[in-house]
């Protein structure tokens, strides 16, 4: 397969002011791209390199997982996010959170408070684990997706996804990422 960097759903100025476009410039052509890059010189006259980024994901190890784990999550990542995002959800998605967590609110907390619980760099997601939704954490590269769960959207929790707008304070990356950016859509298509 010819492994490139997906375009990012929007431009780099569309997310501000929460996420500034010098934060989406950083982190999307440094670090996910360096992702990416390192994948394909890992991959060079590899039988793996005609599976797909999925098939990688979930059946390698060591710098390759790495590396395809990271491109993944980031280009999900991406897509977990919308300019005008936010709030709560509609629909059938809003009724399993219901069914499942009480209430918006309380999902909200639990999502808040795991992804700020994850130490050091990770991952914050929302899953559907045998038709139930739940919230988990991943660290470093590691994926639910490997797991056999179904990701909904995640929120990157490693420093270089916040810090240069928020510096140290994860708390309120997180909540301007529930209250302004998560995009419900994306969400809500992928749990269908």
């Amino acid at each position: 397969m010819k492994f490139e960097l997906d375009p990012l759903p929007y431009a780099k100025s569309a997310l501000a002011p929460h996420l500034t476009e010098e934060t989406l410039s950083f982190h999307y052509d440094k670090h996910h791209s360096a992702y990416m890059n390192n994948l394909k010189k890992l991959l060079e006259g590899k039988p793996e390199a005609e599976k797909s980024l999925e098939e990688i994901v979930k059946t390698s190890s060591g710098g390759i997982f790495n590396n395809a784990a990271q491109v993944w999550n980031h280009t999900f990542y991406w897509n977990s996010m919308r300019p005008s995002g936010g709030g709560e959800p509609t629909g059938a998605l809003a009724e399993a959170i219901k069914r499942d967590f009480g209430s918006y609110a309380e999902f909200r907390g639990q999502f808040h408070t795991a992804a700020l619980g994850q130490f050091g760099s990770g991952w914050a997601w929302l899953v559907v684990d045998s038709g139930k939704l739940k919230i988990v954490t991943t660290g470093n590269a590691d994926t639910p997706l490997v797991k056999g769960l179904k990701c909904l959207f995640t929120a990157d929790v490693w420093e270089h996804a916040y810090y240069i707008d928020y510096r140290n304070l994860r708390a309120k990356y997180l909540d301007t990422f529930l209250d302004k950016l998560v995009n419900w859509d994306f969400a809500a298509a992928n749990f269908k």
